[in-house]
């Protein structure tokens, strides 16, 4: 409704009689200054509907601080960690796989861990101690979403109430720079685990920049965060030495991701994996679990397939998981002639779906060239699931030829042979799963958490431990 500069002056009389200010009965406003108190209005109730919308938006990630506040008191020397990630579940990937796992295991031994992490729009499920941060899409990624920086940063007073000892950051993105932000008005040191080696990465979604130029920004831009920050964590010593190679100085350990042995060995789906899928029992499945993705080198294992279906021409290359390279794949395998033996099923659900998926598999099979660590070999060798794979990187310090698996070579007629080898020799499967649950049950993730709250000692001042 357009208001009169005669009738807003009447208004405008009228407030400023009854508080007491000076009368202007004769000098109406001129239509200018009606304008200015009217865009003065506007604005007022706009930043009323930004800071309700601001509240709105926090209110759950504030009411999950509040709980903390009820939950049951910690033992004497424990420790109060905050976890910043810019993934976790129902994203699946290691990284979430690695802070639900560490999270676990430190609680059970007496230590309070809270996370801060994107909310999703779909999937995810309420957690105690999880503060689920507003969040907008990523652009071209519609698996990942990236946390409102100053949202996380507002819960600032309320997140100094908890008397954190220290935050672990989990990725280099809006947690790092929040985290690094909060450690200085918190007052508590800054550690960080260094999951993703991205120079191996960034070529395979930037293609329209030299390789070089790549490698060249990604170790710059990983030298400066380490360079902020007071530890790192490696989860592999090729990691560590990969960031030693591009000049951190920051201290370094290596503390490998552990398995909750019992809680994934436990679940048993109900209905037979084979049969729900409409696989027959006579093939020989061969699974990939993981992300479907350009660095995950699963190109290789589609390519590798006509070799084992030469003298197995029964298997099934079953892949497990989503992303960006998976239409990719699939026109490959079609191209191939090969669609028939290679089914994509995206992601299985950990708790039943996943593990029937290990139990029915013949082999595992694995080819990354990028993996920190390879946290899906020790999942495969702790169901008993014998492996084939390659050993770069990360899962250099997993496998152990001969400890339930067989490594390969990055070479076609190499890799293949050593699958047929395991599909025709039955004793050595068997003797391969017994030996890969022995091998898998020494990476206890109890053991790895001990690892790590002993480094967060290391650099908790120790007036302000609990």
């Amino acid at each position: 409704m357009k208001v009169s500069p005669s009738r807003a002056s009447m208004v405008i009389i009228t407030i400023t009689e009854s508080h007491g200010m000076p009368r202007r009965a004769h000098e109406p406003l001129s239509e200018a200054e009606v304008e200015s108190l009217i865009r003065l209005a506007r604005s007022n109730a706009l930043a009323q509907q930004i800071l309700a919308e601001h509240r709105a938006r926090l209110a759950p990630a504030t009411a999950a601080l509040h709980a903390l506040k009820t939950a049951p008191n910690f033992p004497p020397g424990s420790m109060t960690i905050l976890m910043i990630s810019d993934v976790y579940f129902p994203r699946v990937n290691g990284v979430s796989t690695s802070i639900a796992s560490f999270r676990t295991a430190l609680e059970r031994q007496g230590h309070s861990v809270t996370l801060a992490c994107p909310d999703y729009p779909v999937g995810q499920m309420d957690e105690p101690g999880v503060l689920r941060i507003p969040s907008r899409g990523v652009p071209s990624d519609p698996e990942d979403r990236m946390m409102r920086y100053r949202d996380l940063l507002a819960l600032a007073p309320q997140l100094a109430e908890q008397a954190f000892d220290l935050i672990h950051v989990h990725t280099p993105f809006v947690a790092h720079y929040a985290g690094i932000k909060l450690g200085r008005r918190l007052g508590v040191p800054v550690v960080a685990t260094y999951h993703t080696l991205f120079e191996e990465y960034l070529h395979h979604y930037v293609r329209w920049l030299p390789s070089r130029w790549l490698r060249f920004a990604a170790r710059r831009f990983s030298v400066r965060q380490c360079h902020q920050l007071r530890a790192l964590i490696a989860p592999s010593q090729a990691m560590q030495s990969a960031l030693t190679r591009y000049g951190v100085t920051t201290p370094m350990s290596v503390i490998s991701t552990g398995l909750a042995l019992e809680a994934f060995t436990h679940p048993h789906e109900a209905r037979d994996f084979r049969q729900r899928y409409g696989l027959p029992y006579e093939a020989r499945l061969l699974l990939y679990v993981g992300r479907a993705a350009h660095e995950k080198n699963i190109g290789f294992l589609i390519e590798m397939l006509p070799r084992v279906l030469a003298e197995h021409p029964t298997t099934q290359l079953i892949i497990t998981g989503e992303g960006p390279a998976q239409a990719a794949l699939a026109d490959q395998a079609q191209q191939a002639g090969m669609g028939g033996a290679v089914m994509f099923l995206g992601y299985l659900d950990r708790d039943g779906a996943l593990q029937a998926a290990y139990r029915a598999a013949d082999v595992f099979v694995f080819a990354s060239r990028t993996e920190t660590q390879g946290l899906v070999l020790l999942e495969a060798l702790a169901l008993g699931t014998p492996v084939v794979s390659t050993a770069v990187m990360g899962t250099r310090n997993v496998l152990v030829e001969g400890e339930g698996c067989l490594i390969a070579e990055e070479n076609l007629n190499d890799f293949a042979a050593r699958v047929n080898r395991l599909l025709s020799d039955d004793g050595l499967r068997t003797s391969l799963s017994a030996r890969g649950r022995a091998y898998a049950a020494g990476w206890h993730e109890d053991a790895k958490a001990a690892e790590l709250a002993a480094l967060y000692r290391c650099h908790i001042p120790r007036d302000t431990s609990n």
